[in-house]
């Protein structure tokens, strides 16, 4: 019997992907798989054991054991919008590892809960690259879906999480468009950090804390960068909290 195993992330688009399995194949070979990269919010823990409790599937749950300041400090590389090594060792290789100890390439599929918005179907052909040898599922991109802007999307997620009596994870009410990190995603760019600033200030002061102390280890490395007049230039979290309170504070004085 098809083994089904939904990466379940504890974003909306994941809930979406596991319904639909559900309902299309029932549970009793139904796996919730997911990494625990050290730094979720906590609220997506909550989240996630509600839509077990809601599914009648226990959690299975895999982990490196490393945070990813962690892992940056020993593979000595800061992660960045990028590069990001931590998706790379706390996410996909521990998965991958319970795949092939668990789930037989012939008798398994993998879904991802990606939506279907113009962004997201882009990424479909290279995620299930990275997939294979297993076959990969895309429910919430099938044709029976309408296309939909990203707002959009999330807003009929949020929904129907609501009518299966599940609380959607608080950073969406917060305005992060995904519930991954705790907000500190490295591969989240300049709006992302503003927001994360403003909303959970000591989340952004302990990752500015671990920027600057990798900093001092490898050099001039930045998680952000911009660009001036055509070239790229890092920023560092410093940098970019210290021009948004100045910003902040000009408007405010305005």
């Amino acid at each position: 019997m098809t083994q089904h195993v939904v990466q379940f992330s504890g974003g909306l688009g994941s809930f979406g992907a596991a319904l639909w399995v559900a309902e299309k194949h029932g549970t009793r070979n139904l796996t919730l798989l997911i990494a625990d990269t050290g730094i979720e919010d906590p609220d997506l823990w909550r989240f996630a054991d509600d839509t077990s409790r809601l599914l009648g599937v226990p959690l299975t749950k895999v982990a490196d054991g490393r945070t990813p300041w962690q892992l940056f400090r020993e593979k000595r590389f800061l992660g960045n919008d990028r590069i990001t090594p931590c998706t790379t060792w706390l996410k996909q290789k521990p998965c991958r590892k319970w795949m092939k100890e668990h789930a037989p390439v012939d008798d398994s599929l993998v879904y991802i809960g990606i939506e279907k918005t113009p962004r997201d179907r882009l990424r479909a052909p290279a995620i299930a690259r990275n997939w294979k040898p297993w076959q990969v599922r895309f429910p919430l991109c099938g044709r029976w879906m309408p296309e939909l802007g990203k707002e959009e999307s999330k807003a009929q997620l949020m929904d129907l999480s609501r009518w299966y009596g599940i609380e959607p994870p608080r950073l969406y009410a917060l305005g992060y468009e995904h519930n991954n990190c705790g907000g500190t995603c490295v591969r989240a760019g300049q709006k992302q950090w503003k927001l994360t600033l403003d909303v959970l200030p000591e989340r952004f002061a302990e990752a500015e804390r671990q920027e600057a102390s990798l900093r001092e280890l490898l050099g001039d490395v930045t998680i952000l960068r911009e660009r001036r007049k055509g070239v790229a230039y890092g920023l560092p979290l410093s940098v970019l909290r210290r021009r948004h309170e100045a910003a902040a504070a000009f408007t405010t004085t305005a």
